[in-house]
């Protein structure tokens, strides 16, 4: 049994995050399908339907990642996905990453999400260290992240080739010890 074998339901104030299902594959479509939530990404993949049911129904089945559903509690509606993945146990460390559908963002919902998932990971998995990487034509999930306790570690120059453009990757973290939940 693996730290990520458990798939846990976290609850906050106005997301609760639960194992995802290729049941919610509908209402995670719009993120896949919308060409700025793409760009922030950084994902040139387009997925069928069929793809993201047979991938959102192997989830539950997983030991060596995490993948949540965020649905907003005041309309129980599925607006995003929050997930750690890149499980390395022997420095007991693990990547994150979050996207939501495009009508979700600016109202705290990702804060919320970012604070329950990595709040899990250090106080019920034991983790030392979460990181993430984010585009530089991405500031706003820059300054999510920060505000949620992560620090720059550096510049990964060119990660990113986006129409033509090379774009850098902010690698970011947050360890244990500097953790604390916040209001």
């Amino acid at each position: 049994m693996t730290v990520f074998s458990s798939k846990p339901t976290l609850t906050g104030d106005l997301v609760v995050l639960r194992p995802v299902t290729e049941d919610d594959v509908p209402a995670l479509l719009p993120f896949f399908e919308d060409a700025e939530v793409a760009r922030l990404t950084g994902s040139h993949r387009i997925f069928t339907e069929a793809e993201l049911r047979d991938w959102y129904g192997s989830r539950g089945g997983t030991d060596d990642r995490l993948d949540l559903a965020v649905v907003e509690r005041a309309t129980g509606r599925v607006v995003g996905e929050a997930v750690l993945n890149e499980w390395d146990p022997g420095n007991e460390s693990c990547a994150f990453r979050i996207a939501f559908v495009p009508d979700a963002v600016g109202r705290g919902l990702g804060t919320e999400a970012t604070r329950l998932i990595v709040g899990h990971a250090f106080e019920a998995l034991g983790l030392y260290r979460v990181w993430l990487e984010v585009y530089a034509f991405n500031p706003r999930a820059r300054r999510a992240y920060e505000k949620a306790g992560f620090t720059a570690e550096g510049v990964l120059r060119g990660a990113l080739l986006w129409e033509g453009q090379r774009v850098d990757a902010t690698v970011m973290s947050v360890l244990a010890p500097e953790w604390a939940p916040r209001p």
